[in-house]
C-alpha cells in the first residue's frame, strides 16, 4: 500500500480533505506532518497525524535534529511512511487537491523520451503558455529551441515521477510578479528525461518508489524556496547513477495556492537564480557509483560536494547522516 505525505500548519483544508478521501478510495493512507502551529485535531482513521510532540517522542534521531517551524520536518513523514511498508510515497502539499483523474501510479510507466541533454522546460510539452517551473535557471526561460521527443511512448521503470498541477502551478516569483494567471495544462503524453537532461521538480505532486526512497531527503539549511528544488537536482544526478530517468506526467492536481509574500519568495529564490546552473555542473562532475545499493552513499557524496562548494552550510551533513542512519534502521526493521 502506498502513502500520501503532507505537511501543514493549518486545520484540514478542502484540498487536504479531498486528498485524504481520494486516497481512501484507492486504499492509500495519508500521513500528516505537523509543526508548532498545527492544531492538534482528531483526524480520520486512515490518517496518521504526527504532532510535533509525537515527533519528539519517536525513535528517530533526525526528528530531534530538524529545525522546528520548518518544511523539512516532512522528512519525519517520509521515514514514517517507509516504516509502515509504503510501496510508494505520493509527496504533496496542503494547498494541492487531486483532480478526478488522480490515481495510483506504478513504477513502470509509459512516456515519450526526450532525446537531448541540457536544461529542459518540461512545461512547454504540456502548454503553449509562456511559463517555466520554479528552479529553471532564468537564462533559459526565453529559450524557444524545440524539445526533441521520440515519436512513440516507451515503457520505462521510473522511481521518481512528477505530476503537474493546474490552477496555480509551481513557478517562481519572477513569473508570478510579471505573468501570473491560472493555467490548465494539456493531458499530453508523459515525458522521460534521460541522463544529462535537467528539469527541476517539486514536492507538490511527486511519486517516489522504494528504489528512490533515500533521495527523499529535504535539506534544512537552505532557502525554503530551494529545499525541494535542490533536492530534485541531487535526486536527478543519483537517478542517472541508477540508470534511470525522471518522468513528468500531465496534470493530476489543482493548486489553490496558500497566501504568499511574493517579494519574500523572490528573496528566498535568489540563491537558485544565481546558483542552480553552477550546482548542476558540480553534481555532473561527481563520480558516483552505479547500482541501487549505492544510492545512500551517492546522496551523501552529492551533499558533500555542495557543502564544499559553499552552497550548503556544513551543519547540513549531520542531518544527512542522521537521515541515512534512520533510513537504514527503518529499512532493516521492516525487512525483519
Amino acid at each position: 500500500m502506498g502513502k500520501i505525505v503532507i505537511t501543514t500548519i493549518q486545520a484540514p483544508t478542502p484540498s487536504v480533505t479531498k486528498m485524504i478521501e481520494m486516497g481512501r478510495q484507492q486504499s492509500v493512507g495519508t500521513i500528516i506532518v505537523g509543526d508548532n502551529k498545527t492544531p492538534n485535531l482528531v483526524w480520520p482513521d486512515e490518517v496518521t497525524f504526527l504532532s510535533i510532540d509525537k515527533q519528539r517522542e519517536m525513535n528517530i534521531d533526525l526528528a530531534n535534529l530538524l529545525p522546528e517551524n520548518h518544511y523539512a520536518r516532512k522528512n519525519v513523514g517520509y521515514l514514517t511512511a517507509i516504516s509502515q511498508g509504503a510501496g510508494f510515497i505520493f509527496d504533496t502539499d496542503d494547498d494541492n487537491a487531486p483532480l478526478d483523474n488522480w490515481q495510483k501510479r506504478e513504477l513502470r510507466t509509459q512516456a515519450r523520451a526526450c532525446t537531448h541533454a541540457g536544461w529542459i522546460n518540461v512545461y512547454r510539452c504540456f502548454t503553449d503558455e509562456h511559463i517555466w517551473p520554479r528552479g529553471l535557471p532564468l537564462e533559459y526561460i526565453l529559450n524557444n529551441d524545440s524539445i526533441e521527443l521520440q515519436k512513440n511512448t516507451v515503457a520505462v521503470n521510473s522511481p521518481i515521477q512528477q505530476g503537474l498541477a493546474n490552477g496555480s502551478p509551481d513557478v517562481d516569483a519572477v513569473w508570478r510578479l510579471t505573468l501570473d494567471k491560472n493555467i490548465a495544462f494539456e493531458a499530453n503524453s508523459s515525458i522521460l528525461l534521460k541522463e544529462g537532461a535537467w528539469c527541476p521538480f517539486n514536492s507538490q505532486s511527486t511519486w517516489w518508489f522504494p528504489q528512490a526512497f533515500p533521495l527523499l531527503y529535504l535539506p534544512s539549511y537552505v532557502s525554503f524556496r530551494m529545499t525541494d528544488i535542490w533536492r530534485s537536482f541531487v535526486a536527478q544526478r543519483c537517478l542517472w547513477a541508477m540508470k534511470h530517468g525522471l518522468v513528468f506526467h500531465g496534470p493530476e492536481m489543482f493548486q489553490e495556492r496558500n497566501p504568499h509574500n511574493l517579494i519574500r519568495d523572490f528573496e528566498q529564490e535568489i540563491p537558485g537564480y544565481v546558483g542552480n546552473t553552477k550546482i548542476c555542473k558540480i553534481l555532473e562532475k561527481q563520480n558516483l557509483t552505479s547500482g541501487l545499493e549505492q544510492v545512500g552513499d551517492n546522496l551523501h557524496r552529492c551533499y558533500e560536494s555542495l557543502v564544499s562548494a559553499g552552497f550548503i552550510p556544513p551543519q547540513e551533513m549531520k542531518l544527512v547522516e542522521a537521515w541515512l542512519l534512520d533510513l537504514s534502521i527503518t529499512m532493516n526493521a521492516k525487512s525483519n
